[in-house]
């Protein structure tokens, strides 16, 4: 495909560590999943360090990211978004999609704590992300309520309620969770709970088979959560999680 313009080169400052170790699950938006924690591990130079000097004043920051692994080489002009089914194309800059003119990306998070002696490098620790592990970072941010919020913004196509399921667990799975959290994974239910009802399938999955239908009760489905294999199953409108490998 043609350059469109003039080409820059950036290098990332450090990297975004995960509970989503692959694109199965990732929440599509930030801040729809409340408990996912992250941290972004900054690389170990000492002009980054100073550069984070005062970030931890701050409730909320931007992470500008490259979307490294989204599997495409060349961008499409439109796109069928995942909230409208899959069935109505919009023009990709009108969307968020992960394939753009450039795979660039912005989520506002929440600001936890500033660790600026952290073994290997600062690390900056945040909540309600929706990045894969790993993901490059290339700027923060801070997030500034009079200059970033409005309140009467008009969401366009994107403005419909996103629907969320009910999630029950089996006992077993629940056994497992619990053994889990005793071991250090504290709120791994609810982190789950926060994935499933959101229903994580690929777009055209949600199409072919919803939830609502009969003919998608008892079919299953796994994703990866903090190296874990989270099996699930559907069933009368509702997810159940069977089991946790």
């Amino acid at each position: 495909m043609k350059k469109l313009g003039q080409v820059f080169e950036f290098a990332a400052i450090g990297e975004v560590r995960t509970p989503f170790d692959d694109k199965f699950g990732i929440p599509r938006q930030p801040g729809l999943v409340s408990k996912a924690k992250g941290v972004i591990k900054i690389h170990p130079d000492p002009d980054l360090k100073t550069a984070l000097r005062s970030l931890e004043q701050f409730s909320h920051l931007w992470i500008v990211f490259v979307f490294h692994e989204h599997g495409g080489r060349n961008w499409k002009p439109s796109i069928r978004p995942p909230r409208l089914g899959g069935n109505v194309k919009v023009g990709v800059l009108a969307s968020r999609s992960p394939h753009r003119p450039n795979p660039i990306g912005l989520s506002a998070v929440v600001l936890d704590k500033v660790d600026l002696e952290a073994e290997g490098g600062p690390e900056i620790h945040v909540s309600g992300v929706d990045l894969l592990d790993g993901t490059p970072v290339l700027d923060i941010k801070p997030y500034i309520p009079y200059a970033d919020s409005i309140p009467d913004a008009n969401a366009g196509w994107a403005s419909a309620p996103i629907p969320r399921y009910p999630v029950h667990f089996t006992e077993e799975a629940d056994r497992k969770i619990e053994n889990n959290d005793k071991n250090g994974e504290r709120n791994l239910r609810a982190l789950i709970i926060e994935v499933l009802e959101l229903d994580p399938r690929p777009a055209f999955q949600k199409r072919q088979l919803p939830p609502e239908e009969s003919k998608t009760w008892g079919t299953t489905y796994g994703f990866d959560l903090l190296g874990h294999d989270v099996k699930y199953e559907i069933c009368e409108g509702y997810f159940l999680v069977y089991d946790l490998l």
